[in-house]
């Protein structure tokens, strides 16, 4: 059908509603791509399966899509041998939350309920639980991997956990000395981005041994 046909049947305005209807950025994509067939079959086809949409929701009610995110990249990624980050996997977690959802949705209530069209295209639908259940296990949020996602992070985190409490443990050990302690502006162990400081006073800077984090007029933060 060609432009000049379209635009006297209003076709664009008829995808413009239908495309409003849409939840996610794909399925807006699919509508706004949608041509007129030719294809007797092809046409039949689409009534059967709108029809048996419908009938689906008078039975169930909407399936919401609510969640679904946009992974084609990531699994354009993934089929190179490229890495996601955490962020991505939590997307690909939260459709395949909706394909479980979808998955549930497009069960028969009964073994005595007839199929109808749509039963090949909810067989399709894949929500890999364990593949989920592995991401929600791992992952905590965008920014944190959890302790257990692998044997060698927890090792390592467990070793660094005990560094830092060692040299806590060394610094508090200084602070509460006579040849230190005295030297300190506060008897506490402070932290400055992420290191153990002592809040040295500035005129006994020559006296401690370490590296100077920050300092001011009164005081410095060394680093042991």
């Amino acid at each position: 059908m060609n432009e000049k046909a379209l635009r006297i049947l209003e076709y664009p305005k008829i995808i413009d509603m239908l495309t409003g209807y849409a939840s996610s950025p794909m399925g807006k994509e699919l509508c706004r791509n949608l041509m007129p067939s030719s294809d007797i079959s092809e046409i039949l086809q689409g009534q059967m399966e709108t029809s048996d949409a419908l009938t689906r929701v008078m039975k169930k009610g909407s399936l919401s899509f609510s969640g679904i995110r946009d992974i084609r990249g990531s699994l354009l990624r993934l089929k190179v041998g490229s890495t996601v980050g955490m962020a991505e996997l939590l997307n690909i977690a939260a459709t395949l939350d909706v394909a479980l959802r979808a998955k549930s949705y497009g069960r028969r209530e009964a073994d005595d309920e007839d199929q109808d069209s749509l039963e090949g295209l909810f067989a399709q639908i894949e929500p890999l639980s364990n593949l989920n259940h592995e991401i929600r296990r791992c992952i905590i949020d965008e920014e944190t991997m959890a302790d257990d996602a692998s044997p060698t992070l927890k090792s390592i985190r467990r070793q660094i956990k005990l560094t830092n409490e060692r040299i806590h443990s060394q610094l508090a050990s200084m602070v509460s000395s006579q040849n230190i302690g005295s030297k300190l502006q506060d008897n506490l162990v402070t932290m400055r981005n992420g290191r153990y400081c002592l809040p040295v006073k500035a005129e006994y800077r020559s006296q401690v041994q370490g590296m100077i984090h920050d300092q001011s007029s009164h005081r410095l933060h060394t680093v042991h």
